[in-house]
């Protein structure tokens, strides 16, 4: 068994596809999902290629990151493990390569976002060193 984390190809892009549809749709049952949902269309995998990656067992696609970067700051737009391959360490391994391209890129700052109760993406993110800044709280009008 051989796992990696790679830059993302254009091959790629169906196995991300469907995975982005499977976070989505998990996304609709978690408080915040659908506002978040709302706030962030898919992907465009094509323009993504050169900012993200993805996470493989076996060459099996089965996760993705993708960063975006606005001047010093890089953002974790979407990180995503199928819900099978967690605890592989694929999470992990996806927000370091967004941590050492963030530093390449010359960031000073990088984000993530994780929903009210996300309790596997905010351990994600601790474990990287990542520390909530501030909490967004709404209520629909």
């Amino acid at each position: 068994m051989h796992d990696a984390v790679r830059p993302l190809t254009s091959d790629d892009i169906p196995a991300v596809v469907a995975l982005e549809a499977e976070a989505r749709t998990a996304l609709l049952d978690q408080r915040g999902g659908p506002a978040h949902l709302d706030e962030e269309p898919p992907a465009d995998w094509g323009a993504a290629i050169g900012r993200a990656w993805v996470g493989t067992l076996d060459d099996v696609v089965l996760g993705y990151l993708e960063l975006i970067y606005h001047g010093t700051a890089a953002r974790v737009r979407q990180v995503f493990v199928h819900p099978e391959a967690r605890e592989l360490g694929l999470g992990d391994a996806l927000l370091a390569a967004a941590l050492e391209a963030a530093r390449a890129a010359g960031c000073t700052v990088l984000e993530g976002t994780a929903l009210p109760g996300d309790r596997e993406t905010k351990n994600l993110y601790e474990r990287a060193g990542i520390k909530a800044r501030k909490i967004v709280v709404s209520v629909p009008l």
